[in-house]
């Protein structure tokens, strides 16, 4: 999948009567974009979605009303956006890097959708009430971290199965980390389908999976977003050691540490624990701890 590109489709039958030319099979993929003088790129985890179902699935879980703002991500070759256009998500906002592929969505679509040339990254999003994309594995993570700092109210994702399983990992799991943490910190994450290789074209060798994010309401629990990603990446890269020995990191002494740790009402064994043990309700008070206790050391 390209940095925002990545294919999309509605059901074979139903496409056909919405948009004749979106391609809804791995052969068509491969002539259309063939047509465009597109060649996917293995460095950026670029595939494109050849299972119309999958991304009717897709669009049954934006939960919006039809006529509320909706952007996708990617738009690749209109498989998703076909499903999210019979769905009666107009106007649609769809983003797609590649001017080739835009210009297709372009003329596949027309005034039915806006399109936007630019990378996820780095271009300004418009205001949505949902935003669904099959998200390019590798820039996946910071195109959703990005979303969730934005406080988009709903996100639908489809990404490779051991991103969102990490999204959606509580403590004392090997996938829970940073980002199992910060999706916790912004609100909350649903796993659905696991989609298999061959559901794309060209087929990635890893499986991916849908989940949706909703966002938190109200004000986050944490006075700084930035202290406390901080505190997690520092604790997280020892992530075997205990506890007693990685909080020192954050304090000027071990005493101070101790303080901390009183501060953020830790459990009272918390020195035994590795970083994994804790849920991130305990990262969110030690970041508010070390907020108040001003500058970093």
């Amino acid at each position: 999948m390209s940095r925002t590109s990545t294919g999309s489709s509605s059901p074979r039958e139903a496409s056909r009567a919405i948009v004749p030319t979106v391609p809804a099979r791995a052969d068509e993929i491969r002539a259309a974009l063939a047509t465009l003088g597109v060649v996917p790129s293995k460095a950026l985890g670029q595939s494109f979605l050849a299972n119309p179902f999958i991304a009717d699935a897709e669009a049954a879980l934006v939960g919006v009303p039809p006529g509320r703002p909706v952007v996708e991500i990617g738009g690749g070759l209109g498989v998703l956006t076909a499903a999210l256009v019979r769905r009666g998500f107009e106007p649609l906002t769809v983003v797609e890097r590649d001017p080739r592929l835009a210009g297709f969505l372009r003329d596949a679509f027309g005034e039915r959708i806006r399109v936007l040339v630019g990378d996820a990254l780095e271009i300004e999003l418009p205001p949505a009430d949902c935003v669904v994309g099959n998200l390019p594995y590798s820039v996946a993570t910071p195109i959703l971290l990005r979303l969730f700092a934005a406080r988009v109210p709903r996100i639908v994702f489809l990404v490779q199965r051991e991103v969102a399983e990490r999204l959606a990992a509580g403590p004392g799991s090997k996938e829970y980390g940073r980002t199992s943490i910060l999706a916790a910190l912004y609100g909350t994450v649903e796993l659905f389908r696991t989609v298999p290789e061959n559901a794309f074209s060209p087929p990635p060798k890893v499986e991916s999976r849908i989940g949706v994010h909703v966002a938190r309401t109200g004000p986050l629990p944490v006075p700084s977003v930035p202290r406390l990603e901080r505190a997690v990446k520092g604790l997280f890269s020892s992530r075997r050691k205990q506890l007693a020995n990685l909080l020192p990191r954050l304090a000027p002494s071990r005493a101070d540490a101790e303080a901390l740790a009183r501060a953020a009402r830790w459990p009272s064994d918390w020195r035994h624990r590795r970083p994994e043990d804790l849920p991130p309700e305990a990262y969110f008070a030690l970041a508010t701890a070390l907020e108040r206790r001003g500058p970093p050391p």
